[in-house]
């Protein structure tokens, strides 16, 4: 039961993250910049983290402990260039095909790391996200287009740094509070991600513009949330069972985009949405199927006859 509420903690992280997309599509209709609206998303992300800490948890880390933190939060703001840029290259269903590339990624560095294969639960549940995926993504169907070299580089790359993020999520400073955890790992990706997108809107305008109605929520969605729900939820799962309940992000990415944008989403992508839940829920129900076949007798017994 105590892993249940781990998972559901990874679950809710990755739905979380998974309405940045309609968000940042509601802030460039505004007349925002991606780069201003990401920028936003990790300036106001890391104020909150702030703010907890100042209020609830002061606890001091050593040089080591923080450097740690301070180089895993790269991953962070990693994936939010990286898949920035595919968006810019790509269709929106291609670019976030590829980012959920994360799940077998993230499964095979768990695998390596610990050299041990992984489970038939976990590679079944691969299997069927990666069909679910392309389904959920619309990329079989024939509007697709645009495709670019670099479009594609870039979206892997994503995928490659957010099951680098996952995985450091389990393995770094555990010991550490969730919200001390965060705030460090924040920290290094909010100076990436201003060093790399520029830091001007804090100082031009734009914030009182109008920019910080779609700040906050992309702070507290896009980092507060699963920042501290994967910090809380991995540790005790596992990297690679964190990856999987990741692809959360998808189904809730294009629920969100109806809800809110009012876009029209297709049956073939529906299907899609169902059969990557599937594949998250997999690893958790797939043990209990085969443990309940397992003690179902072949024959009644005496008494019953």
């Amino acid at each position: 039961m105590r892993l249940l509420k781990y998972a559901l903690l990874v679950f809710l992280g990755a739905c979380s993250y998974g309405s940045l997309s309609t968000i940042i599509k509601l802030g460039m209709k505004d007349g925002f910049s991606m780069q201003q609206l990401v920028g936003s998303q990790y300036f106001f992300g890391w104020v909150m983290l702030l703010l907890l800490v100042l209020l609830f948890s002061r606890k001091k880390l050593g040089m080591k402990l923080g450097l740690s933190l301070l180089v895993a939060g790269i991953t962070i703001s990693l994936t939010g260039i990286f898949y920035g840029f595919a968006v810019e290259e790509l269709p929106a269903s291609i670019a976030i095909v590829l980012l959920f590339q994360f799940t077998w990624i993230g499964v095979i560095l768990e695998a390596i790391v610990d050299r041990k294969f992984p489970s038939r639960e976990k590679c079944i549940s691969m299997v069927i996200l990666l069909i679910g995926t392309i389904l959920a993504g619309g990329i079989l169907e024939p509007s697709v287009g645009g495709i670019t070299a670099k479009g594609v580089i870039f979206g892997l790359m994503s995928a490659v740094s957010f099951a680098f993020y996952i995985f450091v999520s389990g393995r770094v400073a555990t010991q550490v509070p969730a919200v001390n955890k965060s705030l460090y790992m924040t920290t290094s990706a909010l100076i990436i991600i201003l060093m790399v997108f520029s830091p001007s809107f804090i100082y031009d305008g734009a914030i009182p513009d109008g920019l910080w109605k779609f700040g906050l929520p992309l702070g507290l969605l896009g980092i507060v949330i699963p920042v501290l729900f994967f910090s809380i939820g991995v540790p005790k799962l596992g990297s690679g069972l964190g990856a999987i309940l990741g692809a959360a992000e998808l189904p809730a990415a294009v629920v969100a985009s109806v809800l809110i944008l009012h876009e029209e989403v297709s049956l073939l992508r529906w299907v899609g949405i169902i059969v990557v839940l599937l594949g998250i829920a997999t690893p958790q129900l797939l043990p209990i199927w085969i443990r309940k076949k397992s003690t179902t007798p072949l024959l009644p017994k005496v008494e019953e006859l």
